[in-house]
């Protein structure tokens, strides 16, 4: 089978003879993963290659190690007035390096400035042939709001339209948490697990998102057919108080993203009373809606059945829900979460709060 994958040469060629730069984003998951010095880091060691880099803008606050990166590097003074800073984007045209850093991609400029985002600066720097490297976080993503205000009750009030994130020639997901404090407004270990893990998700499938797209790009442009077999096996492990909806939504999603399949399961138990049941049943509708595989398991310990459902199957995600309120009980002997985590070994879990 020929090797279908994008010549990074040959994207490199297209992109000059289209006399635009490049957009690469480090997009952090979280606060404080390390975004910033990935930025820079890429930029000295570009510098240290030869090519011509410089930065036009840095957060407000950068630590001595990034301080001397920016020296190294040499910086445009960015343009200051009513506490705002933007790029001095006529000073930058003005030297026309090959790459230029701009971090915190998300800031609004000044009232007075020839455009309000940054993210216009860096666009009309791109259009003029110079190549951007850039950061920002998951949150300040305009469309990915209603997700952010879900997890943490609170909406950024600056933000990047995800039209311009998905127009980059690269994404790159900074993966690496240094201090997760920022999420400590999350009460409890096991939310802000949760919230990360699902931060981190999200992100991954926005890069992949992108990945995709310049693949698909790429096939139509050299005349490519591309035949896709099934990637993802998503599996929605459904109980009577689970968010099954959510759940079954976002399974469709990335099962129609990664051109995978839709499992839908819940395990039949003596015990379950008339609400249970009548709850059940809705859930068997909502997977149906959602063109879902559903199954009905029997077993007395539902963990096991699940799991090996699973592995009949070839399922490489488990999606399930969780009370985030732990017993007493629980925190003792530990929870059916805790036991299926540890025992589905090679599945990706992701939990759904209930």
């Amino acid at each position: 089978m020929p090797d279908l994958r994008p010549d990074p040469e040959a994207l490199l060629r297209q992109a000059e003879a289209d006399g635009r730069g490049r957009l690469k984003v480090f997009l952090g998951y979280a606060p404080g993963v390390g975004k910033s010095f990935r930025l820079f880091d890429e930029g000295r060691r570009r510098h240290e290659r030869g090519e011509d880099v410089v930065v036009g803008a840095v957060a407000l606050e950068l630590n001595a190690d990034l301080q001397r990166v920016v020296q190294q590097l040499g910086a445009v003074p960015m343009l200051e007035a009513g506490g705002r800073r933007a790029v001095a984007v006529d000073a930058v045209l003005a030297r026309h390096p090959a790459v230029c850093l701009v971090d915190d991609l998300a800031r609004d400029n000044p009232a007075q400035a020839t455009r309000p985002k940054r993210y216009q600066d860096v666009a009309a720097l791109i259009d003029a042939g110079i190549s951007v490297l850039t950061s920002i976080n998951l949150e300040e993503i305009d469309e990915q709001q209603p997700f952010i205000e879900q997890l943490f009750g609170r909406r950024s009030a600056e933000t990047v339209p995800q039209s311009f994130i998905d127009s980059a020639d690269e994404i790159v997901v900074v993966d690496a948490p240094e201090d997760p404090s920022p999420l400590g407004e999350i009460a409890g270990s096991d939310a802000q697990a949760i919230a990360l893990a699902a931060l981190r998700e999200r992100a991954l499938l926005l890069a992949a998102d992108a990945v995709q797209r310049q693949l698909d790009d790429y096939l139509r442009a050299n005349r490519v057919d591309a035949s896709w077999g099934t990637q993802e096996r998503i599996l929605v492990c459904m109980t009577p108080r689970a968010n099954a909806a959510a759940m079954l939504a976002s399974g469709r999603r990335n099962a129609d993203r990664f051109h995978g399949e839709l499992f839908a399961v819940y395990v039949n138990q003596p015990n379950l009373t008339a609400e249970d049941r009548s709850a059940l049943a809705r859930n068997v509708m909502l997977a149906r809606a959602q063109h879902a595989d559903v199954s009905i398991l029997d077993g007395h310990d539902p963990i096991a059945a699940i799991l090996e459902f699973a592995r009949q199957r070839n399922v490489t995600q488990l999606y399930v829900g969780h009370n985030l309120r732990r017993t007493w009980q629980t925190r003792v002997t530990g929870s059916l979460l805790d036991r299926l985590i540890r025992l589905a070994k090679g599945l990706d879990v992701r939990v759904f709060p209930h």
